[in-house]
């Protein structure tokens, strides 16, 4: 628990860091970007072409007329840009997460690993390979085990319950594992699981449970479409600062839970280097010794 604790507060402060700040401001930079470079590029193009389709469909044609007749015709030009605008923007949120966290968690490592754990030792048992091996093997893991527990959801209590647990299995596995891929072992890291295994869960499920805080966010972009350029960004913005806590979190669990265990093993191999030594025979029970045998009669 102490542990648990501990590195929870010192991920809470980790986030007010510069850098840290910074890294979640991240995905806004790369989806400015983006959108920046294919509004360049293919802004017109998409735009003849959704209103080249919109100008086509029969139904589509009637409605305009309609809306023409009651006043509100103006919408039509406006259909075209909101259809991209809002088609665009999901892929966008998804390609600059998916950059900010294979970029993050590395970044957050590394940082509480030079600031807390200067001295510990980086055996690299962990490359890029086995990281994404390791991550798609849990996560087909995690979409099974979503799909066998679906009848479950029916039962009111069980929807809060499984589908955090699952998730949050996901989310410990993946992220304990970035976090010690510099540092530990491979058989460090499966013994660290072993010891850990439910303090990292629940990390994993009240991670999620926090990731949770945007969807609210994404809601009121739905009903409120006036501030969908706002809510958005906002959204993303508090998803990464929480994507960045939970990376800090696991990072500081994880690196100290390491510390102690290489502490441990230090201690116990002298002990078990030191053999207790053989007691030595005197010279009255030696039968070879010379001062043993008692001299000749002459």
């Amino acid at each position: 628990m102490t542990l648990f604790l501990d590195s929870f507060w010192r991920a809470v402060a980790y986030c007010l860091r510069p850098r840290v700040i910074a890294l979640s401001f991240l995905p806004l930079v790369i989806m400015v970007g983006l959108a920046l470079g294919l509004g360049y590029f293919f802004w017109t193009p998409a735009l003849d072409w959704v209103r080249g389709v919109l100008d086509s469909t029969v139904w589509l044609t009637h409605l305009w007329s309609w809306m023409d007749g009651i006043g509100v015709g103006n919408l039509t030009t406006v259909a075209a840009p909101l259809i991209i605008i809002f088609t665009i923007t999901p892929l966008l949120v998804i390609v600059s997460l998916l950059v900010v966290a294979m970029l993050m968690t590395p970044a957050l490592a590394g940082l509480v690993a030079e600031r807390r754990f200067p001295q510990l030792e980086r055996k690299r048992g962990g490359s890029l390979l086995t990281g994404i091996l390791w991550a798609l093997g849990s996560a087909a893991l995690a979409a099974v085990a979503l799909l066998i527990s679906i009848p479950l959801w029916l039962v009111p209590p069980l929807i809060l319950i499984l589908p955090p647990l699952i998730w949050g299995w996901l989310t410990y596995r993946v992220m304990a594992f970035d976090a010690l891929a510099d540092h530990a072992s491979r058989d460090e890291r499966r013994e660290i699981f072993r010891r850990h295994r439910g303090w990292l869960l629940g990390i994993g499920v009240l991670s999620g449970y926090l990731g949770a805080v945007p969807s609210v966010v994404w809601a009121s972009g739905a009903l409120f479409a006036a501030a969908f350029v706002i809510l958005v960004p906002v959204a993303i913005w508090i998803y990464t600062l929480v994507f960045a806590f939970s990376s800090l979190w696991f990072s500081h669990y994880c690196l100290a839970a390491l510390q102690d265990l290489r502490a441990q093993s230090s201690a116990v191999a002298p002990a078990a280097d030191v053999a207790p030594a053989a007691p030595a025979l005197s010279n009255d029970l030696d039968p070879h010794s010379t001062a043993a045998t008692p001299p000749l009669a002459r």
